[in-house]
């Protein structure tokens, strides 16, 4: 759970109610996950019924850390063609990641982080879909807050690949957020290429970090050498609120660092 810049007075160093984004629009997309353009330029992968393509859930839940407890809307992402796909962070409504699968193989369900908006709903889906979850070692002391006897099923690394429907995502771990965030590359996606950026990096800042196993600096170092070095039409697509792209958000580096969030 993140937000790209602090609201003085707000529990969480965000807007309330939700301390991890910008609220998704009006016109967010509904519950078939069909992308849309935003102003930024940003524009989801929609290529024909039978090819890749990413579709986008939003879910609603809770948000609870520290003593905190808010209330969020969260992107969960799937990737694939008619057969197969990956699940990026199913969030908070395992019914509606199972229906928007539909059936499909799960080669694996990918987790961003451990954050428990992100993870409490993983393992039912998990369980309906078939597939082994996949979390960055790092965040297993975020894990086991959430499941305190129940392991992750396999463990990511950073330049680890998975593969759906000929398109390959690339783990890039991306520690600040918490210190197993990871984002995923798929250069080869919708021609200009697309990063599924977790909480790491968002429209308008870098994720959260004034909570527990976070740090300022880290996300900083991590979005400057992982991130601002993709090329610059790269869709960032994200963890919770609206798309961006790397181009309109590395003119912005300074600021976040002179801004202290």
């Amino acid at each position: 759970m993140s937000a790209p810049g602090p609201t003085p007075g707000s529990a969480s160093g965000a807007s309330a109610p939700d301390p991890a984004a910008p609220a998704v629009d009006g016109d967010a997309l509904p519950d078939t996950g069909r992308a849309h353009p935003d102003d930024s330029g940003a524009v989801p992968a929609r290529p024909a019924a039978g090819q890749v393509r990413v579709e986008r859930l939003v879910t609603a839940g809770t948000f609870s850390l520290d003593g905190g407890t808010w209330e969020v809307e969260n992107n969960v992402w799937i990737v694939g063609d008619d057969d197969a796909c990956v699940v990026i962070d199913p969030a908070h409504d395992p019914q509606k990641v199972v229906e928007a699968v539909a059936g499909r193989r799960v080669v694996a369900i990918l987790l961003t982080h451990a954050h428990d908006d992100h993870i409490r709903a993983v393992k039912e889906v998990a369980g309906q879909v078939g597939a082994e979850i996949h979390l960055h070692p790092e965040d297993t002391v975020l894990w086991e807050q959430v499941y305190p006897h129940t392991a992750f099923d396999a463990e990511l690394a950073d330049g680890q690949e998975f593969t759906v429907g000929g398109v390959t995502l690339t783990v890039l771990h991306t520690p600040g957020h918490s210190p197993g965030s990871v984002c995923f590359s798929a250069p080869a996606l919708d021609g200009s290429g697309v990063l599924f950026s977790g909480d790491t990096l968002f429209r308008g800042g870098p994720g959260a970090t004034g909570r527990s196993y976070s740090d300022f600096d880290t996300i900083i170092g991590s979005i400057r050498e992982r991130l601002l070095t993709l090329p610059p039409e790269t869709q960032v697509l994200t963890g919770h609120g609206d798309p961006t792209t790397i181009g309109a958000e590395a003119p912005h580096l300074q600021e976040w660092i002179d801004r202290g969030h």
